[in-house]
């Protein structure tokens, strides 16, 4: 059974590293700096924020299986180019979702073009830098709330 009020954030491949990866692109605020903002932001909304970075895809795909979350949020990373399984996942359980990217990956290098995940999101925010979180978490939880 879902959960209604839960919501689960997913961060792909080396989202870990931000605030020291390349700056210039991904801003300067670490993941850990966006998750806690966003936990207030979902907490004082009356929603629950689940989340999980992963460098290995078989844990993102577990994640999503085995979630009761209402909505997912997800910055595939450099897996949004290449994961036909993430999208599976997200396509098996029928889950809402929102793609995030810091980057305007459209201004980006040809590969990053192309999302296995696009054409099936409620939503696609890129290159708002870390307030896209907040504007992703804002869209899920008017979402749920209707």
């Amino acid at each position: 059974m879902r959960d209604k009020a839960k919501i689960l954030l997913l961060n792909g491949p080396n989202l870990n590293l931000l605030g020291r990866r390349e700056p210039e692109i991904y801003g300067y605020q670490t993941l850990n700096d966006i998750v806690t903002e966003l936990m207030q932001q979902a907490s004082d909304a009356g929603f629950t924020l689940e989340h999980l970075q992963s460098n290995a895809e078989f844990q993102l795909i577990d994640a999503i299986h085995a979630t009761d979350a209402a909505f997912v949020v997800i910055n595939p990373g450099g897996f949004t180019h290449t994961s036909v399984a993430l999208r599976d996942a997200l396509l098996g359980v029928d889950l809402p979702f929102i793609e995030i990217h810091l980057s305007n990956i459209h201004a980006r290098e040809p590969f990053r073009h192309h999302s296995y995940l696009s054409d099936k999101a409620k939503g696609v925010i890129v290159g708002l830098g870390a307030q896209g979180y907040s504007f992703a978490l804002a869209a899920a939880i008017r979402h749920l709330q209707q």
